[in-house]
């Protein structure tokens, strides 16, 4: 078993009985020197969340990470019992947050991710070759044999293109989808890619998929719905976060990841299988001009620049 793999595990372990504790627990003030971030189990937030946490320790706060499901998450930080949640995706976490924030229990400090893409995908040679959106597949069918791969039963992109398979949508109506798990997904995608076969499955970003393949994310069509799919990934915390401590909530507010970098951290984390903890302190000490950035007019619990303190403990 690999540490990453161990790692993991013991991740697992944990957040089988935190929900529990954390539901039962008492909503008692936060004390401000700790800071407890809910991280919702995808490599891209665990990634995110990592190097927050060690920014945060760095300048002398004390963090707490907690692996749990988005709705103990949402109820963890509007009862007092979490400070952070670097995960919130827009649209699809948009209908359980939005009467948190409307109450004012919630707030967002900044959009960490923007304008990520998602739909279907296919390798860039076959874009080459003239498909450009949705409407463009059934042109080809013979060449993917008619099929799209999905991923799990029962998620939000599967089920849109059920629906436009069900109402003929772009010409998909005799299309069908081939659901699996996502490593099963890209697994046979990219056997497709090396062999340089025709396939169009589901993408989104950030992730690996989009460091290991050129792809390219097909246009949408007859409002299909499966394609053209922009998410916006929130930073949630407490509505009275600023008001309890300004300096944290202005880290939080900075705290704005590029598709790219994220792209990079999950590919190392999730298909290189990499220590979360190596990968943020190997990217922190490699990008300090980015950090700065996050970081500007932030200070360290001790009074000093939080920068300053970042580069004396990741340097040491």
């Amino acid at each position: 078993m690999t540490r990453a793999t161990r790692s993991r595990a013991k991740r697992r372990l944990v957040a089988a009985v935190l929900p529990l504790a954390l539901l039962t627990a008492g909503s008692a003030q936060a004390d401000l020197d700790q800071v407890r971030l809910g991280v919702s189990p995808w490599p891209g937030v665990t990634v995110k969340t990592e190097i927050a946490a060690q920014l945060l320790d760095a300048m002398g706060y004390r963090t707490e990470q907690k692996e749990l499901a988005v709705g103990v998450i949402l109820n963890g930080l509007a009862n007092g019992q979490l400070d952070a949640y670097l995960g919130n995706w827009y649209p699809v976490q948009q209908e359980m947050t939005e009467p948190l924030l409307d109450s004012g229990r919630l707030a967002h400090a900044a959009a960490n991710i923007s304008n990520a893409n998602s739909g279907l995908v296919v390798p860039s040679y076959v874009h080459e070759a003239g498909v450009d959106s949705v409407a463009d597949l059934d042109r080809f069918k013979d060449r993917f044999d008619g099929k799209i791969q999905g991923i799990e039963a029962g998620t939000g992109i599967n089920d849109a293109i059920l629906e436009a398979i069900a109402e003929d949508k772009a010409g998909l109506g005799d299309w069908q989808l081939q659901e699996s798990s996502t490593a099963a997904m890209l697994a046979f995608a990219g056997q497709k890619i090396a062999d340089h076969e025709w396939v169009t499955f589901v993408g989104w970003e950030p992730h690996w998929m989009n460091v290991n393949y050129d792809l390219y994310y097909l246009k949408d069509a007859d409002d299909s719905g499966v394609a053209d799919i922009v998410s916006t990934v929130w930073t949630l915390v407490p509505g009275d976060l600023e008001q309890q401590d300004a300096n944290l909530y202005r880290f939080f507010s900075q705290y704005q990841v590029d598709i790219a970098d994220q792209n990079d951290w999950v590919y190392q984390y999730s298909h290189e299988e990499r220590p979360a903890d190596e990968v943020a302190s190997e990217w922190i000490r490699a990008h300090y001009d980015t950090v700065s950035q996050w970081l500007e007019g932030v200070m360290a619990k001790d009074g000093e620049p939080a920068i300053d303190a970042v580069k004396a403990q990741l340097d040491s």
